[in-house]
Formats: structure tokens, C-alpha cells, sequence
């Protein structure tokens, strides 16, 4: 049978063959060290814990929860954003979601038609490119340079493009370069969707995960909650991905439509796991600020070990990753094929997030330090 045009319009899925190359070398006995995926080893914090328990065992939690979330998630979660933000929000300007990839791939079906044009950043998470063709969008590629501080450049894109532009994508702090944005770039972002009538949606799910200055919601910019939806997602916060928890703030007239799509496709986010997130969003701002401290000590462990080894990291502002220039004659497939191959190491290549990565592969900082460190030492033995 054949499949739909849509599937067959998706691009070559990169992280697929990075897999099926992984279980080959298991299966010939390779003693791995996996850098490649953005997966918390450490597990959810025992207090976290606690709060599933005693949410699970309440009976009224059994039963089909509510598309949007309850009172409960919606409003600590409300707390959360003016607590660590100062953004406003009711609590019907938030919608809960089965992790932050529900809403991101769902947010198309709501606004695009065959034809419009989504602003994607490249590199960028994969999603985002999923859901534009899933919808029959048309995804622009916004290319993030280290020249511009892997920014999109907002003055290259055509005014045609943006009159099409129903949803320009952003992600800070950025997966997969750990770059920030500031005050003044968001601006100038919402100045431009003001002034074309699109929505930026802001994807944060490493809003916590910061080694300096705490990231800013795009949220605190006067006036700009009609034209943004942000969403926020427990998983790297709290070391809670395989529990699936998150949220989408901003714009009501988008959250709502980001609802009824929701409403169609699927039954909403368990409602135990909402009670337990509510109360970690409320009182778990050490458990957060513990992770964090991890990640930090481990970016700055990998950035002096990779420099040492002869590689050239970016300085880690932020996030689980370091992202490091391939290097030179080497592109970022073959370069981490070889790196599977001679030193057993399993990185990720920059192509897998877009063609402007492919001068960059991505580590993961998602092993225990002394893991990471004997991981870069195999690296340094590549012949190059």
C-alpha cells in the first residue's frame, strides 16, 4: 500500500541510521559509550517521586483527564511563569501537554494550510520540520550562523516570505548549539510578527538548564503575548522525560486552538502526573537547581577535555550539549561514523539537525563525568 505524500515529503530521518548503526556495533560486541541522545541519566528526584505515588493513588486521578489540564497544573503552572519570569498569564492561556514534542508537532494542524510557510531555524530540533510538512506547510529555513551568535539573521529573510509566514519557530536557549537570546532580538522578532500577522512560537524546554544569566520568556515583552506561544516542558527541568509532562503559554486565542486540535487527537496529559508537576513547579526549585549545577560541571569538564584532545568546542552557555566543530575534510556523518567505528564513542552529526549543522557535532551531557571524560579520551585517538 502506498503511503501519503506527506510521509514521503519528510526528509531522511538521520537519527534512524545513527541508530541502526548503534545496535549493529552492540551486537559485535563494542563496549559503547553513548554521547548521542539528550536523555537525563540521573532519575527524577525521589521528592518527584513521592508526589506520582501519592497523586496515583487518588482514585479521582483514574479517569479520563481534562483537554486542557487541570485548574491545578494550569494554575501552578501560571505561578511558575510569574514567579521565574514576571509574565502574566491566566489560566486559560495555558494548555498542559503529553510532553513539549505534543504541542510542537501539533501546533501546525491549527495554522497552516497547504501552501503557508513556517521560518524553521537550521540547525534545529527535527520536529519542527515534521509537523510544518504533516500540516502541507512549506518549511523556510532559517540558517543559525556562529558568526551571528546562532541567531537567526530576521533582515534576510524576504518580505514575500514573511507575508506567507504563518508560524516562525525559535529556540532558546538552542538545541543543538546552546546558544542564548536576548531582550533585544526578541523584540525585533515580535516587532516583525506584529507587523505580518504571524505567531512565533517559542520552544524552551531548557529554560532551567543555564550556567550564567537565567534565559528570558518572550512572554515579558510588552504587548507581545497575542503574537507568541511558548512552550515549557518538565522532562530537562526535573530529569522527568520519560513521564511526559509539559506545558504551552501564551497567546489564548493559540493555546485554544492548540486545544481543539488537541481535543481531536488525542485524551490529554495524565492526571496524576499533572498533581505530581503542579507541586514540583511549586516547590522543587532546589531539585531544579541541583540539575543544573550537574550540567554546568559536566559542560565545563567536556569543554576543557575537548579542547585538550585538539577539538574546538563553543563555550556551553546553556542546555545539555556542547556543540563542536568537525574536523577540517571531515563531514559531520562520516566524522561520527568514525567515531562509532575507531573510538566506540556514539556522537551526534550537525546534518541530523539541519544542513547548517553539518560543520558541528553534538555531545551529550547526559553520562557521569568520568564517563564523558574517558568518552572524549577515545576521541582523541581518531586518526585525523
Amino acid at each position: 500500500m502506498e503511503h501519503a505524500e506527506r510521509i514521503k515529503r519528510l526528509p531522511p530521518y538521520v537519527f534512524a541510521e545513527i541508530s541502526r548503526k548503534k545496535k549493529e556495533a552492540m551486537a559485535a560486541g563494542k563496549k559503547l559509550i553513548d554521547l548521542g541522545i539528550g536523555d537525563p541519566d540521573r532519575p527524577t528526584p525521589p521528592r518527584i517521586l513521592e508526589f506520582i505515588k501519592e497523586a496515583s493513588d487518588n482514585a479521582e486521578n483514574h479517569r479520563y483527564p481534562i483537554g486542557a489540564g487541570s485548574r491545578v497544573f494550569r494554575e501552578a503552572a501560571a505561578g511558575w511563569m510569574a514567579k521565574r519570569f514576571d509574565a502574566r498569564l491566566e489560566d486559560d492561556e495555558i494548555v498542559a501537554l503529553i510532553g513539549a514534542k505534543d504541542g510542537i508537532t501539533h501546533l501546525p494542524l491549527a495554522y497552516v494550510n497547504p501552501g503557508d510557510v513556517v521560518l524553521i531555524p537550521d540547525p534545529g530540533y527535527p520536529g519542527y520540520i515534521a509537523g510544518t510538512i504533516m500540516a502541507g506547510g512549506e518549511p523556510y529555513m532559517m540558517p543559525l550562523s556562529k558568526e551571528n551568535g546562532f541567531l537567526p539573521d530576521l533582515d534576510a529573510i524576504p518580505a514575500d516570505i514573511y507575508k506567507r509566514a504563518k508560524i516562525m519557530w525559535l529556540n532558546y536557549p538552542n538545541n543543538p548549539t546552546s546558544a542564548m537570546a536576548d531582550f533585544t532580538f526578541y523584540e525585533d522578532a515580535v516587532s516583525r510578527a506584529k507587523k505580518y500577522d504571524f505567531l512565533i512560537a517559542q520552544d524552551a524546554p531548557y529554560s532551567e538548564i543555564y550556567f550564567r544569566e537565567a534565559p528570558i520568556s518572550m512572554l515579558e515583552i510588552q504587548d507581545a503575548k497575542k503574537h507568541v506561544i511558548e512552550f515549557y516542558s518538565m522532562s530537562k527541568t526535573y530529569n522527568m522525560t520519560g513521564w511526559r509532562v509539559g506545558f504551552a503559554a501564551g497567546s489564548k486565542e493559540a493555546v485554544n486552538s492548540l486545544l481543539t486540535v488537541k481535543e481531536n487527537m488525542d485524551s490529554g496529559t495524565v492526571s496524576a502526573l499533572q498533581a505530581a508537576s503542579a507541586r514540583a513547579l511549586l516547590e522543587c526549585d532546589k531539585e531544579a537547581a541541583d540539575i543544573r549545577a550537574l550540567y554546568k560541571k559536566r559542560a565545563e569538564a567536556g569543554f576543557d577535555a575537548l579542547k585538550a584532545a585538539g577539538y574546538s568546542p563553543l563555550e556551553a552557555k546553556a542546555t545539555m550539549y556542547l556543540w563542536v566543530d568537525v574536523p577540517a575534510g571531515f563531514k559531520s556523518m562520516n566524522f561520527c561514523a568514525r567515531a562509532l567505528d575507531e573510538a566506540e564513542v556514539v556522537i551526534t552529526p550537525g546534518i541530523g539537525f539541519g544542513p547548517s549543522g553539518d560543520g558541528y557535532f553534538r555531545i551529550a551531557l547526559t553520562v557521569e563525568e568520568e564517563i564523558m571524560l574517558e568518552a572524549i579520551s577515545r576521541l582523541k585517538g581518531i586518526k585525523i
